[in-house]
């Protein structure tokens, strides 16, 4: 296997963007998968499909809020490891990794408390009507649930891109993707469990991808061991 620690030091600029942004393009087209299946499958409920659909993209902004503070721990602490990485202070990359984990399940336990309680005033003020607040809150309620595995993974998969390994980050976007694609029938038309089913398969799939990220992350393949 080649040794990650040097790929990154030693190829060429070009082939690394080459290398590099091919796999993590891919896996942005294939995350936005998730949000449209989501759509595909509850617009087609019989009765008041259009009413959850439309309920359902209210959510879209606190949706967006969870992912920003994904972002926010993840785009400043990946590079950071990277950099340290560079400099063979691997320890330094290693304590940079575990700070953003526990910051990451800090800033979810805030946001799983925030979104239980003012969800739906937080979706009145972002629009949802009379006919379309009961759709999205309870979407958002399960939601919320799993708003720890969508930080963790959306937050720890740069870790993963940041050490080059991006196949493998690619790869635990697919598992999110085709677990939720699988998944959506089953919970909103076969167990009749409508927007509730949608935002349930949504977070199963996200956990699955988070048990395959830390899975990785805490074995012997990434660049910090």
């Amino acid at each position: 296997m080649e040794n990650r620690k040097d790929f990154l030091a030693t190829e060429s600029i070009g082939k690394l963007l080459f290398r590099l942004s091919i796999p993590t393009v891919v896996a942005q087209l294939i995350n936005m998968l998730y949000n449209i299946v989501d759509r595909i499958y509850i617009g087609h409920m019989p009765g008041d499909g259009s009413l959850a659909l439309t309920g359902v993209g209210v959510c879209m902004p606190l949706i967006m809020l969870v992912s920003a503070f994904a972002a926010l721990v993840s785009a400043g602490g990946a590079p950071r490891a990277s950099i340290f990485m560079g400099e063979k202070k691997l320890d330094s990359a290693e304590k940079t990794l575990g700070n953003c984990f526990s910051l990451q399940i800090i800033v979810s336990l805030v946001l799983t408390a925030v979104l239980l309680i003012w969800n739906k005033d937080l979706l009145l003020a972002f629009g949802a009507s009379e006919n379309t607040i009961g759709y999205a809150t309870e979407y958002m309620n399960i939601y919320a649930i799993g708003t720890l595995f969508v930080q963790m993974t959306l937050g720890m998969n740069t870790f993963i891109t940041a050490q080059g390994f991006t196949t493998v980050s690619m790869v635990s976007v697919i598992i999110g993707a085709v677990c939720n694609i699988a998944l959506d029938p089953i919970f909103i038309f076969g167990l009749d469990m409508g927007v509730r089913g949608a935002a349930l398969a949504t977070i199963i799939s996200q956990m699955l991808s988070c048990v395959w990220i830390i899975s990785f992350l805490c074995g012997k393949k990434h660049s910090f061991a």
